[in-house]
């Protein structure tokens, strides 16, 4: 097939025909069982195998750098069709080889391949660009790959294709180094905070749940961390795409866009619970009322809505997950992942009003002839109500919503994406401060259980004194 030019054919047909080609080696060569060392060669493929943890082979002239600690790692050179693949990058000249390195047996976090090309004649107007095949939009992409001129002019590309948090909110992978070790260190941090978290809750939860108001509050704020830790393990399993197979990366895609999701409704059933109990003081919500809203919003809401989006990609034959082992964007209000962005912009929306209400609530009940003191005292209330509510509402995700609506490669677009990564990398981190150490009763009950103190002597204790403090007096 190689050989033959494929005259006659119009172009559409060729390269989606070229684009099955491709696919297809990689999945023969995938699927080789490797006995021996030695590897195939022809006019137009030149496969090559490295069980070694340093590889560094030579396909075609190419040279092929890849250091990894197990897998064998399995690389093709094709001849005679990148001519014949699809390519909207203007005024480029695809070389005359195509590179197709694939791993087995291989559980590396963080993989980076050299490829190096030789020498060839470059005029001052022409550019190297060093590009991969994204099999989800069928066409030549740069991310993730840099270019640059070796020693005598030779080309040298190095592609890392470790995926950043902010892959979540974005319309394409903004994935770099800097990121990519952000979104690790938080989200390593964050499943550390909110199993502290849980643990905590666990150990002080019939000491604080006194009240309905109490109970629906660290309900939900339970549910969240539960989610919000589901939502980070299954991230932090798809850091590196590359390395997973196409079932365990669309599990861990469904699993996530189920995870966060859930994570966001059951912040939604936090915010209208707040705000119903603030407007509706002498109607307090119902403890059945409450579970039974809840549990539709929080459980039943996002699995109808991760399934009606898988089910409508399958059987319309558009892809529900990419190579990055998320959902897809292809153009404003077409691909998977608006299933993600319409639901958390709802309830973003949703929690934002809620936050302003509380705000406007606290300041109504501060009395006008009240002193300096009190003033102060309603605008540490006020301030702590916000630092609370941020990131259990998820308000730090309207970064995220900057990057959709931000020019790439600008200033602003940079702090969107930096702040996004940041602040929600380390969400679990900021919902243990704000749900362990920003709280009273909290802290009192751990404070207890670290001292070993009993609630019998305490109570006594309090009586006590208020018995002499009522004599005395």
């Amino acid at each position: 097939m190689l050989n033959k030019t494929w005259n006659g054919a119009n172009i559409s047909v060729v390269q989606n025909i070229s684009s099955t080609y491709l696919q297809s080696v990689e999945s023969l060569v995938k699927n080789i069982k490797v006995n021996t060392s030695n590897g195939v060669k022809s006019s137009n493929l030149d496969l090559k195998f490295c069980s070694r943890s340093d590889c560094n082979i030579s396909v075609f002239d190419i040279s092929v750098n890849l250091n990894k600690t197990n897998g064998i790692m399995k690389t093709v050179a094709v001849k005679n069709l990148m001519d014949k693949l699809r390519s909207t990058i203007e005024t480029s000249e695809p070389t005359s080889l195509l590179i197709s390195a694939t791993l087995e047996n291989n559980s590396d976090s963080s993989l980076g391949i050299r490829l190096q090309f030789p020498q060839k004649p470059l005029t001052s107007k022409t550019k190297p660009n060093c590009v991969f095949w994204d099999t989800t939009k069928s066409d030549w992409s740069t991310v993730g790959c840099t270019a640059k001129t070796s020693d005598g002019n030779g080309t040298v590309c190095e592609c890392n294709h470790l995926t950043a948090f902010s892959v979540l909110m974005s319309k394409r992978d903004v994935s770099n180094p800097i990121l990519d070790m952000i979104t690790n260190v938080g989200l390593g941090v964050s499943i550390c905070s909110l199993l502290i978290f849980l643990i905590v809750e666990y150990l002080v939860w019939s000491a604080v749940v006194k009240t309905n108001l109490s109970h629906f509050r660290h309900t939900a704020i339970v549910n969240i961390a539960i989610f919000l830790l589901l939502g980070d393990c299954s991230f932090l399993a798809s850091t590196s795409p590359q390395s997973l197979s196409e079932t365990w990366c669309l599990v861990l895609t469904i699993c996530k866009h189920l995870f966060f999701l859930a994570m966001f409704s059951w912040m939604l059933c936090m915010s209208v619970m707040l705000v119903h109990q603030l407007i509706f003081v002498f109607s307090p919500l119902r403890k059945r009322v409450f579970m039974f809203f809840s549990s539709i919003v929080g459980y039943v809401c996002p699995l109808l809505i991760v399934g009606s989006s898988y089910v409508y990609c399958k059987y319309t034959n558009k892809p529900y997950n990419d190579d990055k082992c998320w959902l897809v964007y292809v153009r404003l209000l077409e691909g998977s992942v608006h299933a993600f962005f319409l639901p958390i912009g709802t309830v973003i929306l949703t929690n934002l009003f809620s936050m302003v209400v509380v705000i406007l609530t606290l300041l109504n009940s501060s009395a006008p002839e009240g002193s300096k003191t009190d003033d102060r005292e309603t605008a540490k209330s006020i301030l702590k109500v916000v630092v609370f509510l941020t990131p259990v509402f998820g308000v730090t995700w309207v970064f995220g919503f900057g990057l959709l609506l931000l020019i790439e490669d600008t200033t602003l677009f940079i702090i969107a994406n930096y702040s996004f990564t940041i602040l929600n990398s380390f969400q679990g981190l900021f919902l243990l401060i704000t749900g362990v150490f920003a709280e009273q009763k909290v802290r009192e009950e751990m404070f207890k259980i670290i001292t070993g103190k009993s609630n019998g002597k305490t109570e006594s204790t309090k009586n006590l004194n208020s018995t002499t403090y009522t004599k005395d007096k």
